[in-house]
């Protein structure tokens, strides 16, 4: 009999430490924050991914990081994963922003709010808000510095330049594309600027998946199509970086970077650390930088938000529909870096070590 007894406190006992294991757990999953971003392969992304997880961490919340190399069901799974889990909040950097309906479906049903990270999330009703820097205005600073580069405003030219733009399943190429074009689209109408191959149409000259040896594989065409005859190539209109490692690679492989066949002006987004060294060696002309702490933190702010209950800070309520509803945004502000202050925002600013950017 005192044999049952004890088996039967035993047993009781270990219920109960069952039962205080089940509640940590429990406990724990209300701080569970699910991070999905598209891929490792370019570095931007894995800065996004280790600011975020380290700023929620020491906010004391617990951080489901996932990349999804660029492969979109990979993505969903792994967000579904998310969603069993139960994380409270997701922070999403789609690869495809039109292909995660369902999925986001499902969150809304676990009572689990989105936040779309730097690329939009399209045709849903479940996307509570997102986080970006003004994409617009980064194609419009892209413009700009070719505009100031080349002195279009006084110089009649004419200029030859050759237009590329990001992957036409990412929102934000639209609005890059479209940003730079309205300031160089009225000089190419008065032919100031004057695009030698005729290809100026964004699904033309889009480059799916921002892929470099796509992006290098259509220069090379260009080159040998449109400049063989050894006609000047003034300028290319580059959204982002590993589009401009791939043009840079074509050209240099063309002969480019010889003061008798000098590089053109060639823009960039992201300042990763290649480019930057490209920068320094006279091949990339400019690239936009985004600081990837500054978009991190104002996630946080948006978490720390939503888990008390209360609206996430955003200061645009107007630029992004989605095809279904207009997204709270909160967007952070661009800026440029070139050889004359990389070294300020870059290294000053603790972003980069001088090691870093050692060519």
């Amino acid at each position: 009999m005192k044999r049952l007894i004890s088996l039967l406190l035993v047993l009781a006992l270990a219920g109960s430490f069952a039962g205080c294991g089940k509640k940590a757990d429990e406990k724990a999953d209300e701080n569970l924050i699910g991070v999905a971003m598209p891929t490792q392969s370019l570095q931007r992304w894995n800065q996004d991914g280790a600011n975020m997880k380290m700023m929620l961490e020491e906010k004391g919340y617990k951080v489901d990081l996932q990349y999804a190399n660029n492969d979109v069901n990979t993505q969903i799974q792994q967000l579904e994963n998310m969603i069993t889990k139960k994380c409270k909040i997701l922070v999403i950097a789609s690869i495809d922003g039109s292909a995660l309906t369902e999925v986001l479906r499902k969150a809304a049903e676990n009572d689990i709010k989105v936040i779309a990270y730097d690329r939009l999330l399209m045709n849903s009703e479940h996307v509570d808000y997102y986080a970006t820097f003004d994409n617009f205005k980064v194609g419009v600073i892209q413009g700009q510095y070719i505009e100031e580069k080349l002195g279009l405003k006084e110089n009649p030219g004419p200029f030859n330049i050759e237009l590329f733009a990001g992957s036409p399943d990412d929102n934000n190429a639209l609005f890059f594309n479209g940003g730079a074009m309205s300031i160089l689209q009225p000089y190419i109408d008065e032919g100031k600027l004057v695009v030698p191959s005729g290809q100026t149409e964004f699904s033309i000259i889009a480059i799916h998946a921002w892929n470099s040896a796509t992006a290098q594989a259509r220069m090379d065409n260009l080159i040998t199509a449109h400049y063989a005859d050894g006609k000047k190539l003034d300028a290319v209109l580059s959204p982002n970086d590993s589009l401009a490692i791939g043009i840079i690679t074509s050209l240099t492989n063309a002969g480019y970077g010889t003061p008798e066949k000098p590089y053109p002006i060639i823009t960039g987004q992201d300042c990763d650390k290649a480019n930057v060294k490209a920068m320094i060696k006279g091949q990339q002309s400019m690239s936009i930088f985004k600081d990837t702490r500054t978009l991190a933190a104002k996630v946080v702010e948006m978490v720390e938000a939503i888990m008390k209950g209360e609206e996430a800070p955003v200061n645009d309520t107007e630029t992004y529909y989605n095809g279904v509803k207009l997204v709270p945004s909160y967007l952070c502000e661009p800026v440029y870096a070139d050889i004359n202050n990389y070294k300020e925002l870059l290294i000053d600013s603790g972003y980069y070590t001088e090691e870093d950017l050692q060519i």
